[in-house]
């Protein structure tokens, strides 16, 4: 883990864009511009350039979850609530009216099923909090860890300044894309630009289409962590859950018994459809990926139906997410704070192997190693994941609403403004 060495700002830059795909003729107004770059103080009052870059104290946010070996405790700060959910269990969102919020902590203790959880949760990114578990009839058990926020904190602001002109960059092409609302939001995972994070929309709210799949991946491999199941279980697959659009299996004869690895392997290799169904249905159905979100205080997503299911899209039942959500999954996986650093490595190889290479990789040189997750409906393209290019890997969500085919165009020229950006800076240093 990185530790936060210096007061930091947080610097989403955004853009008064485009009406969300679920919300047709607004603009995401949580997403408006906010004046944290260089030159602007904690308070938000303009100050001269390089005199006072950052704010005195770092800031907090209203949502952040303390993740240990095996685990998360979630803190809304704002709602005064928290959920546990490790390989333990899972308390569910649980209300403490008598949370105390100050000095940028939040602290408190719950009890629930006889078991009590006192927490000190600071709300600042890159922080360390504490979590004691108090059973009923037996020792208390003392969790140490790193907070995680939407977005982190950079851990070296001045660096993360470098990173603020290709917001701009990325401004411009979403302006262009008449025909399709688009968001984009790139963390810095290297320390090159001191792991800051910038947006464009982050908070455009499209169709999830196939992205989803990286929540269920997560689920699964989370349980894989905790012993719960194996990747060489075997998963019974029957006719009834066969399923057309993107996929390997569909064309395979069944029944028949497939490993979860294969499973998980094809989920994300393929975007394989009936791997995504039976693996909801293997993991309990909707609710424990929800779990996952809820736990990591990712609010534009949800899981609410199955893959090529008609009749739930039809009745208003559709998994939704953001630029900022994918990127939060994104970077935490890549931390080491909700997988292990086996499964996060399978994971990354899993999307390495994508075969649906038509936005970012076909935007980018030959050669340039990512590993990616694609997302198509007839109303939305999406392509998000990581760039793995040696001292400059960074994770990216780009997501576009409307038609498909100008969407995968505005994806593949965010996707090239950004590898620009990373691969010769000083091309993006434009005075806006």
């Amino acid at each position: 883990m990185k530790v936060l060495s210096a007061a930091v700002a947080l610097a989403v830059l955004a853009t008064t864009g485009p009406a969300t795909a679920d919300d047709p003729g607004r603009g995401p107004a949580a997403d408006q511009a906010q004046p944290t770059g260089p030159g602007y103080g904690g308070d938000g009052r303009s100050h001269e350039p390089g005199l006072d870059p950052t704010p005195e104290r770092p800031p907090t946010s209203e949502v952040s979850w303390l993740s240990f070996p095996g685990g998360v405790f979630a803190v809304d700060s704002l709602g005064h609530t928290v959920r546990y959910r490790a390989c333990d269990g899972d308390t569910g969102r649980v209300a403490d009216p008598t949370m105390r919020v100050a000095a940028g902590v939040a602290s408190g203790v719950v009890v629930v099923g006889g078991t009590a959880y006192r927490y000190r949760v600071p709300l600042v990114g890159r922080s360390e909090g504490t979590l004691e578990v108090i059973p009923q009839h037996r020792p208390p058990t003392t969790l140490t860890g790193v907070v995680v926020t939407s977005p982190q904190p950079p851990t070296d602001p001045v660096a993360g300044a470098r990173l603020f002109p290709l917001s701009g960059q990325l401004a411009r092409v979403v302006a262009d894309a008449s025909l399709n609302p688009a968001g984009a939001t790139v963390r810095d995972l290297s320390g090159r630009y001191g792991d800051q994070q910038i947006a464009v929309n982050g908070s455009l709210r499209p169709k999830a289409a196939s992205v989803i799949k990286l929540w269920i991946l997560v689920e699964l491999l989370r349980r894989v962590d905790c012993g719960q199941i194996f990747l060489d279980d075997g998963v019974l697959v029957t006719p009834e859950g066969v399923v057309g659009g993107t996929g390997q299996l569909q064309f395979e004869t069944f029944p028949q018994v497939v490993t979860v690895h294969r499973l998980a392997q094809y989920l994300i290799k393929y975007s394989d459809n009936v791997a995504a169904n039976v693996l909801i249905t293997y993991l309990g159905g909707f609710a424990p990926v929800n779990a996952l979100i809820d736990s990591m205080n990712q609010r534009s997503t949800i899981l609410a139906r199955r893959m090529l299911d008609s009749a739930a899209a039809q009745r208003g039942e559709e998994n939704y997410t953001s630029p900022d959500d994918v990127v939060s999954l994104l970077g935490a996986v890549w931390d080491g704070e909700i997988l292990t650093p086996a499964s996060r490595d399978l994971m990354i190889g899993f999307m390495r192997e994508q075969t649906l290479n038509t936005k970012i990789p076909a935007a980018l040189p030959p050669g340039v190693p990512v590993a990616h997750k694609t997302g198509d409906l007839p109303d939305a393209s999406h392509d998000v994941g990581y760039y793995l290019i040696p001292g400059t890997e960074t994770a990216v969500a780009f997501l576009t609403a409307g038609p498909m085919a100008t969407g995968d165009e505005t994806v593949r020229r965010m996707a090239r403004t950004v590898y620009d950006f990373l691969v010769d800076p000083a091309d993006g240093a434009v005075e806006e």
